[in-house]
């Protein structure tokens, strides 16, 4: 798979005054890495989110800046956010060497349909939703599919040791680690909750004579 490109440049403008690059249109981010000394730069805001939609954390990203003649390797670290506009606020990138390999979690994603689900009142109930593996970048996953037409009775299941890989992938995930199964649905039934009795009903039953008994008398004086 071919590695996506980015275009930045270096980022003279830090803290506070970042907002005036975001209403420019222009994204600031972060370059970091193992033994690397790391980069403040900044890309056009467009560009970036095109990338980041395709690229999400597993897609291998050549990433050129402008004073630089040779591309780096790199891969998207963290992306910033506005919590209610979600506006983007900030992008780390993390370079990578391709010929050393780095431990990535690859998010899982069902394929295909179980026909085990067809029976009335049943559910698949999701274990893991990604799986930590080491590799070369470049043979880092976007994502693993997990075909769900295996899947033919209640109660059957899918898990790491059953999905397979490419052989240069390492899977760090615990093998019997639970990916999917086909359950059946639970039904919450509603227990009858016993009326309490009226608080008078119950004061006058205390206070009234036993059954066959007459009521004590006070005391007469001698």
């Amino acid at each position: 798979m071919e590695d996506l490109k980015l275009q930045t440049a270096p980022r003279e403008v830090v803290g506070k005054k970042t907002s005036v690059l975001r209403r420019q249109g222009i994204t600031p981010t972060h370059l970091f890495g193992h033994n690397l000394k790391s980069l403040t730069l900044q890309c056009d805001t467009d560009q970036l989110q095109h990338l980041i939609a395709q690229a999400g954390k597993t897609r291998l990203i050549s990433l050129k800046v402008d004073t630089e003649k040779q591309a780096r390797s790199v891969f998207v670290r963290e992306v910033q956010r506005d919590a209610v506009t979600r506006q983007l606020l900030h992008v780390d990138f993390y370079q990578v060497k391709k010929s050393e390999k780095i431990a990535v979690d690859v998010p899982i994603i069902f394929v295909g349909e179980a026909p085990a689900l067809k029976g009335k009142g049943r559910m698949l109930a999701h274990g893991i939703n990604s799986m930590s593996v080491t590799c070369l970048p470049e043979n880092v996953p976007p994502q693993i599919e997990v075909n769900l037409s295996p899947l033919e009775e209640v109660e059957q299941a899918i898990h790491v040791r059953d999905i397979v890989l490419n052989p240069e992938i390492t899977v760090n995930t615990d093998p019997e680690q639970l990916v999917v199964k086909v359950s059946e649905a639970l039904v919450k039934i509603e227990e009858e909750v016993p009326v309490e009795a009226d608080v008078e009903e119950v004061e006058a039953e205390a206070e009234a004579p036993a059954e066959g008994k007459a009521p004590e008398q006070p005391p007469t004086e001698s």
